[in-house]
């Protein structure tokens, strides 16, 4: 059993004794846990307890009714170098009290950690310390790139210097198939190799002694004794060796390997920098300073001086440097890089500026509506530094190999040693063959194979308006075979147009005048659609005289002595009039699920002059989107609380063949588990209503400019309402998936022929070190791959 210690754990929800007395009571009956006291005035419970404890106590806590607080916090952890080292650093960080849990990012660096209550991050780092390696807390505004441009100049500096000092030592090996035959002098190999093991190859010895006094082993420790090895034993040859005999020296063998791994470790490092470059290209899209205007005077301020509701001045091609609302000034703005949405956006006064986007051919004055970490921009960064730290459920099984995989390669090693010797081999060759196993046995293809694939696969998505936010979501896409769409503003624009119009006349022109006419200044849904239907035909529009609003009719006015009126129904049976002609297209259009209204002339006679039938308009892409899905064998369903009537023109006009209309908010998310039982389903809606059904949905995907609660509940989110995204998301995921499975077969399979072949005398110490440090950047460059994904989905037909 582990030992006991004290957790401090924070209440939320009590409000009297009888709260902490409940709250009491459930922890006590935790296995193992005493010594339980609750204080509702600090709203904290002390408890003793085995400290794998904590997440039965937190379940206890939250079976009585109340939740333990919880937070996140980042660590920037440096000296790793494998998948052991990951696991090392996680079981480090998951023994100190208060932490929840940790996931540890070997191509990023960075640990994530769940905390709950008051924790020092002090113990963290030195959690970190104690395990061998170097912890910093992460903050996003500190100057990374920076950091990583100068280790990467000092790792280069330390690779050439590493080849200029080994080539000469492996040169006569090369010559000698050529039938040049020659050998460096002794001591001048040791004069080369010396420098190589103890000075540049320091690093590995350093984190191997670290490794060591925390009880295990990594890739380091793994370079160190074979190296070691191969240099101590030509040593030896050299001591031992006769007057004028030229020993069997392996100082070429030691200083190659040792060049190979920084080789690799240097080309590893440039691709790791490349799979996030999607966050550099994002945060450099942060400018740093602005035009604040006071009282009509401009001056230049940082963005940091900024406050709410300040007016900010952007130039053309400057960078909007907030979120805000234009206030004067007409222009277009470039989302490219926010959005993904290729074509620039007409901005005028009343509509909505995103920081980062670039400001087109006008002048704006811009009001502030968010800065810093609300902003649109930091929330995206946000987004995908979460989504590339998180772990995919594949990766369970990498952490289980890494606890195991360096004791299991000493030991075979050993066994390598042993097996030679006893066979009757001479003690150089049954060591170097142990050398070889050492070497070749590097987990650290292994703990690169996810993360540098998420990376990549989250990035490259990011770039066109897919934020991938959840690990387990892109693991689960490839497997989607259902994909259930909300029908208002996710397939259609959520906003009424005309959908049919016909004039008693004949003259449909002139009906929609004299309607734009009546609904000249009004804010309604419906009047709106009415004028901008007159301005796509370009027709003039009058104005009315004697305007008045008919409470739940419609609206009458006055037009060359003509009294006129626009309304339901209900306005037509009170005018005295009948649907006459009409009748038959009123009918249509009303089991269509369409919203009518009538055009009547009250005075001087009363007569009906046209019918106008309103209804939501498809979204450009909407029937691409659902044949792209029925291409990849993937059924479309079609979920919304709207009349059947409506709901089924929609599903007509797309393609869809299962309907279910008039659902009820609360019932969605039964629907979606319904459902769940015959595949893997996502969900797709941009609505309060669609939360619920987002979260039961194997994947939620919340459409752009939706709400933010449908965003939270969602494992993709995507930036625009564009359809023809969603299987666009669910390709990148398949892809991604799929990189992340070609990256676990060959880093297995690296270590399955490469660690035999080294322990029968197949390989080399040299060989050896150069199959190594090709399995990680193989690795890696197969991740870079996903970067030339382009979302073919989007490409217009």
């Amino acid at each position: 059993m582990s030992e006991s210690i004290t957790f401090d754990l924070p209440i939320a929800g009590m409000t009297c004794a009888s709260c902490a007395g409940r709250v009491e009571r459930a922890l006590n009956k935790v296995s193992g846990a005493s010594a339980v006291s609750v204080n509702l005035a600090t709203e904290q419970a002390r408890v003793q307890a085995p400290s794998d404890s904590l997440p039965a106590l937190m379940a206890a806590v939250q079976q009585a009714g109340y939740s333990v607080p919880a937070h996140s916090l980042e660590l920037s952890i440096d000296g790793m170098t494998c998948a052991s080292c990951v696991g090392r650093v996680e079981r480090a960080l998951g023994k100190v009290p208060g932490v929840n849990s940790v996931s540890v990012n070997l191509a990023n660096e960075r640990a994530h950690l769940e905390l709950f209550g008051q924790v020092d991050p002090q113990n963290l780092i030195a959690a970190v310390t104690k395990a061998g390696y170097n912890a910093t807390l992460w903050e996003a505004d500190q100057p990374h790139a920076d950091d990583h441009s100068r280790a990467l100049r000092r790792e280069r500096w330390a690779l050439l210097l590493a080849i200029v000092l080994a080539l000469p030592l492996v040169l006569p090996m090369l010559v000698e198939p050529f039938g040049l035959h020659w050998m460096l002098p002794t001591w001048l190999q040791f004069a080369l190799a010396t420098p190589v093991q103890f000075i540049l190859g320091a690093r590995f010895y350093v984190a191997a002694f670290k490794a060591v006094r925390a009880g295990a082993g990594n890739m380091d420790l793994l370079v160190a004794l074979g190296t070691s090895a191969g240099y101590g034993l030509s040593l030896y040859s050299w001591a031992t060796a006769s007057a004028g005999q030229m020993p069997h020296l392996y100082f070429e063998a030691s200083a190659v390997v040792i060049a190979l791994v920084l080789l690799g470790k240097y080309l590893e490092s440039r691709a790791k920098r490349q799979t996030a470059s999607a966050i550099r290209a994002l945060e450099a899209l942060r400018p740093e300073r602005a035009i604040q205007v006071i009282d009509g005077q401009e001056r230049d301020v940082a963005i940091s001086a900024l406050r709410l509701h300040d007016l900010v001045l952007v130039k053309p091609g400057e960078r909007f440097p907030v979120d805000g609302e234009v206030v004067e000034g007409q222009s277009h703005a470039d989302e490219a890089l926010i959005s993904g949405e290729s074509l620039p956006v007409p901005k005028q006064p009343g509509d909505n500026v995103t920081g980062g986007a670039i400001n087109g051919e006008g002048r704006l004055l811009v009001r502030t509506l968010a800065l810093g970490a609300e902003t649109v921009l930091a929330r995206i960064i946000r987004l995908v530094e979460d989504a590339q730290a998180a772990k995919a459920p594949i990766q369970k099984l990498v952490d289980k190999v890494s606890q195991v995989f360096v004791p299991a390669v000493l030991l075979l090693a050993l066994a390598t040693l042993l097996g030679w010797w006893l066979y009757g081999a001479p003690l150089e060759t049954a060591l170097i063959n142990a050398v070889a196993v050492l070497v070749i046995a590097c987990p650290c293809a292994l703990g690169l194979a996810t993360p540098t694939a998420i990376m990549a696969g989250t990035g490259v998505a990011a770039r066109y308006g897919i934020l991938i936010k959840d690990a387990e979501a892109l693991e689960r896409a490839h497997e989607v075979s259902a994909v259930v769409f909300d029908k208002t503003g996710t397939l259609t624009s959520g906003a009424p147009r005309i959908a049919h119009l016909k004039a008693v006349d004949g003259d449909e022109s002139r009906v929609l005048q004299l309607a734009g006419a009546l609904q000249r200044g009004s804010e309604h849904p419906l009047a709106k659609a009415v004028l901008d239907a007159c301005a796509e035909r370009q027709l003039p529009v009058a104005n009315v005289s004697d305007s008045q609003a008919l409470t739940g009719r419609g609206i009458a006015g006055t037009l060359d002595g003509r009294r006129l009126a626009l309304g339901n129904r209900r306005l037509l049976e009170e005018s005295g009039l009948s649907a006459g002609g009409l009748a038959a297209s009123a009918l249509e259009w009303e089991t269509e699920g369409r919203t009518l209204s009538w055009l009547i002339e009250q005075s001087p006679e009363p007569r009906v002059l046209g019918l106008f039938a309103f209804g939501d308009t498809l979204k450009t892409g909407a029937r691409q989107a659902v044949q792209q899905l029925a291409a990849r064998h993937i059924s479309s369903h079609l979920l919304t609380g709207d009349n059947r009537g409506s709901a089924k023109v929609v599903a007509d006009a797309l393609g869809i063949q299962d309907v279910h209309a008039e659902v009820l908010p609360a019932d969605k998310a039964a629907a979606v588990a319904e459902l769940k039982k015959t595949g893997v389903v996502a969900m797709v809606g941009d609505g309060i209503n669609d939360a619920p059904a987002l979260a039961a949905a194997d994947i939620g995907i919340a459409m752009g400019g939706g709400t933010d609660v449908a965003m939270h509940a969602a494992g993709i989110t995507l930036m625009r309402g564009d359809p023809r995204l969603v299987p666009a998301a669910l390709e990148i995921s398949r892809k991604t998936y799929a990189k992340i499975r070609q990256n676990l077969f060959w880093a297995f399979v690296y270590n399955l022929i490469g660690i035999p072949l080294a322990a029968f005398g197949f390989l080399n110490p040299v060989l050896a070190g150069a199959a190594m440090a090709l399995s990680s950047v193989s690795v890696v460059s197969n991740a870079l791959l996903l970067k030339t994904w382009k979302p073919r989905d989007l490409e217009d037909n």
